[in-house]
């Protein structure tokens, strides 16, 4: 158990309390070290209200100050420390309608999500805990704080965190927040798609992602998920941690005539494209029958991304995805034909544009794509050696 990122942070909280108002760790980290699991971001919460805070410190940066999240800087790290805040009525099933600063650190806790979470601890890494979340974790246990109800009306997106907690930790669903999650569901469709892309990203990427994964499908959840809405997610197997990117592409190569958008989830166009790639290598795969064809794939699509999708194959047959040959498609075959590529790009090709125009003496157009194309695609076949002679040659005998 390492207690380094918590000693850094420790003068915070002595600094709090040398000014009388109460300071704890919370959360994540205080979850993950008593699981002896890495720590990483640290969250302090306290009785000092956010002006106090600012009071006490020499330097701080108002984040969410509205909300009672002030960053205090310190030793060149940034440490988020919050209020104890109660909440009042939810409208949306998102956000409340009015934050409330209060002294008392129960008060805080018990508007926490789940039991694992709601588990405080001083600097003396004594633990206040109110709701048993150290006896569910050991009981291996995700359990709300109070009344599942409540809790998923509050913020639906609990449910969705729940779920990839579950895949994260491998841990059961207690009963009654399994069957609040199951009631509660349709009320992810008020959420912002943004807000379940971020969660979904780290579930299909969980341990134990085939439970989670089971859930969502039981209790119908991706039907109320933009994007996602389209498919038959009932035909679909997830049974391995993957990227959401790489789920979603084998769910398009799945289910090919479904008109969903990728501009539905709100993700960045980097994202849209390396999905869109992904579709498109898969599709291609089981037209590769032989070495030239396997070394101009190889070549367009990279051997890192084509070995990530072959180590699925379970998952590509399980889903009737695709099937390809191992005599072609093996781990030793791409490695090989990816060290002794020719070229790795268009940019290390001996010849340009402006060569090939001189040469053939005509005007440019759209031809001239097509013709970098075919030479790009001879050298890498082996057709023709990189060399700017023979290229021209080639060039003059076959454009």
């Amino acid at each position: 158990m390492t207690k380094t990122l918590f000693e850094a942070a420790k003068p915070i909280l002595e600094t709090l309390q040398n000014h009388n108002y109460q300071a704890f760790y919370v959360g994540g980290a205080v979850r993950d070290y008593l699981m002896q699991k890495p720590i990483h971001d640290i969250d302090i919460t306290t009785s000092a209200t956010p002006d106090e805070i600012e009071t006490v410190f020499d330097k701080t940066i108002p984040i969410g100050k509205e909300h009672g999240t002030i960053n205090v800087v310190y030793n060149g790290n940034q440490y988020e420390v919050t209020t104890f805040r109660a909440e009042g009525e939810y409208d949306d099933h998102r956000r409340p309608n009015e934050v409330f600063f209060v002294r008392d650190l129960y008060e805080d806790v018990k508007r926490r999500d789940f039991t694992m979470n709601a588990i405080a601890m001083d600097m003396n890494y004594q633990i206040h805990d109110y709701f048993n979340g150290l006896q569910d974790i050991e009981q291996r246990l995700i359990k709300t704080v109070g009344d599942p109800a409540e809790r998923f009306n509050e913020d639906a997106l609990r449910i969705i965190r729940g779920l990839r907690f579950q895949s994260q930790l491998g841990f059961t669903l207690e009963a009654a927040t399994f069957n609040g999650m199951h009631t509660h569901i349709a009320d992810i469709a008020q959420l912002s798609i943004e807000r379940i892309v971020i969660e979904l990203k780290k579930l299909t990427l969980g341990q134990y992602v085939a439970h989670s994964f089971n859930n969502l499908k039981y209790f119908n959840a991706f039907n109320y998920i933009p994007f996602f809405n389209h498919f038959d997610l009932s035909k679909f197997i997830l049974e391995d941690s993957m990227s959401l990117s790489m789920f979603i592409a084998f769910l398009k190569v799945q289910q090919p005539d479904v008109n969903a958008q990728l501009s539905d989830l709100k993700i960045s166009n980097n994202e849209k494209k390396y999905i869109t790639r992904l579709e498109r290598m898969i599709q291609q795969m089981p037209e590769v029958q032989s070495k030239q064809s396997l070394n101009l794939f190889v070549y367009d699509y990279g051997a890192e991304d084509i070995l990530q999708v072959l180590s699925y194959e379970r998952m590509l047959n399980d889903n009737n995805i695709m099937k390809v040959s191992p005599f072609i498609f093996n781990n030793a075959a791409i490695n090989e034909v990816s060290r002794n590529l020719p070229i790795s790009s268009r940019k290390e090709m001996d010849i340009n544009g402006k060569d090939i125009l001189q040469a053939l003496d005509k005007p440019s157009g759209a031809w001239l794509k097509c013709t970098l194309r075919q030479v790009e695609c001879a050298i890498v076949s082996g057709e023709v050696k990189n060399f700017k002679p023979e290229l021209l040659k080639w060039v003059k005998t076959h454009v």
